[in-house]
Parts: structure tokens; C-alpha cells; sequence
């Protein structure tokens, strides 16, 4: 499937024992065939209520506990072969609710944005995570500086840019990534503001690289950006593959809501 262009592999595996290895995750991601950004992986629910615990792994094998995009997928591929419209998975993010409106319209409830330096989780204490310091360039005039940091069930690193064509992502997003000050590595975004109710937003990847779409960090982003007053607590997030509506709603929740779109079906053998 795919969530704005993203390669998102869905793989049900309830009513078995089975549980990926990471050299499995990478040699299924090897295939042209079963390439994937995300492989979202279903298991039998643990926890009374709920649709599936599911497991989230990227391309080089680590294992996430977020991922917007995948989400959506997920949740049309189940709407579909269900016609269940409303549907909660467990995650290591804690539990996602879904609900599918149509192809082109799915809500997930991505929870609550997490500030704090400790759970972003940051090598080192920042008091004010609004603005960290952290700069690529001479220290008299960084390339980029100053970004915002935010957990959305995973960590996140938002530079706010005037452009976000003029700066070379895929070179600076492996370092920015792999930077100490991120314990647990973090999704590097480049975030333009062209209005209150607008971002355009290029992502770096955790574990991926550069994508076409990144549910988390537009989350990151709306919520970095209304924290900073930059834009107001709903938005449209454009990113290379399509658009995205974030909503942080008045309760703190972030509502993301989107289109996914099945491409082809097969067995995993």
C-alpha cells in the first residue's frame, strides 16, 4: 500500500506465533517486490477491545512505535476486508484509534505530543524544547539551527526554513539523524510556514531516509509550530507526496487525517 506515496508493507499475521527478526525485516525489504518505508506488521490483540497489537518496522530493520502513515494503511486494508469503519490498535506508542471515512479520508488519533527533553528522549537537559541548540554551519552563520523537538511516539527535530528546497536534506539529514544529542536517533524535517493554516514540510526518515511522506512528522511539525505560535492548532501539512489535515485539538490529542491506496497483494513466503 501507500500513504501519500510512501511504500507501506502490511503483514497480517494474527492467529500465529510468528515474530519478525531484524535480518527478516531487511531481507524482506531487499525485494524490489516487498521493498517498503514502514512494514506494519499485525499480531493477535493482547489487550481486551482492541482490533490488533501491531509492530512497526523500517527498512534497516529497527523496530518503531509510531508511524501516521502506516496507520492509514492499516486501517483501510481492515475497513476493506472487514467493512469495520472505526477500529483501535496497541502499539508501542500506547493505543491508536482509526477511523475510515473513505479511501481518501482516514483519521488517526496519533495521541498526545510529549515536550519533555527526557521523553523526547535528549542526551542532554533543554529546558525550553521549542528551540534547542543544535546547528549545522559555522557557529556565526548556521545552514540550520534552532530546532524544535517534540516526541509523537517517536522522536522528531523540526528546523524551521524559509525555503525548504534550498537546503540539501539528503546530505544533512544522515548526521542530523545520528547526532548525539538524539540517544535514539530522530526523524529530521525541514518545515516552511506559508500560513496560519499552512506548512510545507520535507522529512528525513529515521532508519528510512528521505520520503515522500511522514505522518509523524507532520504531527510534529503542527503541533512544534502551533507551540511556537507559527501557525494555529489546525493545518494542512504539504509534503512531497500529498497533503495531510492535522488538528491538535483544545483535549491535546493530535488528529491526523489523510488517503492511502492499496497497490497489490501477495503472499509473504
Amino acid at each position: 500500500m501507500n500513504g501519500l506515496g510512501n511504500e507501506i508493507l502490511v503483514v497480517d499475521l494474527r492467529g500465529t506465533s510468528k515474530v519478525f527478526a531484524a535480518g527478516e525485516v531487511e531481507a524482506i525489504a531487499s525485494y524490489p517486490e516487498t521493498h517498503f518505508d514502514q512494514m506494519m506488521v499485525l499480531h493477535d490483540a493482547r489487550t481486551p477491545g482492541t482490533t490488533a497489537f501491531m509492530r512497526i518496522y523500517n527498512a534497516d530493520g529497527s523496530e518503531v512505535a509510531a508511524c501516521g502513515n502506516g496507520t492509514r494503511c492499516v486501517a483501510l486494508s481492515l475497513a476493506s476486508s472487514t467493512g469495520a469503519k472505526e477500529m483501535t490498535f496497541e502499539t508501542g506508542a500506547g493505543l491508536l484509534a482509526a477511523r475510515v471515512g473513505g479511501a481518501d479520508r482516514i483519521t488517526v488519533d496519533m495521541g498526545e505530543p510529549n515536550f519533555d527533553w527526557q521523553a523526547i528522549p535528549l542526551a542532554e537537559e533543554f529546558r525550553d524544547t521549542r528551540g534547542i541548540e543544535l546547528q549545522i554551519g559555522p557557529i556565526d552563520d548556521p545552514i540550520l539551527h534552532s530546532p524544535s523537538a517534540v516526541n509523537v511516539g517517536n522522536p522528531h527535530a523540526v528546523f524551521w526554513v524559509e525555503d525548504v528546497n534550498v537546503h540539501d536534506l539528503g546530505r544533512f539529514g544522515p548526521l542530523l539523524e545520528n547526532h548525539p544529542i538524539f540517544p535514539e536517533r530522530a526523524n529530521i524535517s525541514l518545515a516552511q510556514v506559508v500560513g496560519r493554516d499552512r506548512i510545507i514540510l520535507r522529512t528525513w526518515e529515521r532508519g528510512v531516509g528521505l520520503t515522500r511522506a511522514c505522518g509523524s512528522a507532520a504531527c510534529a511539525a503542527a503541533v512544534c509550530g502551533a507551540r511556537k505560535k507559527l501557525v494555529d492548532r489546525k493545518v494542512k501539512v504539504a509534503l512531497p507526496g500529498g497533503e495531510l489535515e492535522i488538528e491538535w485539538t483544545e483535549a491535546g490529542r493530535i488528529l491526523m487525517t489523510g488517503p492511502a491506496a492499496f497497490e497489490r497483494e501477495g503472499l509473504l513466503a
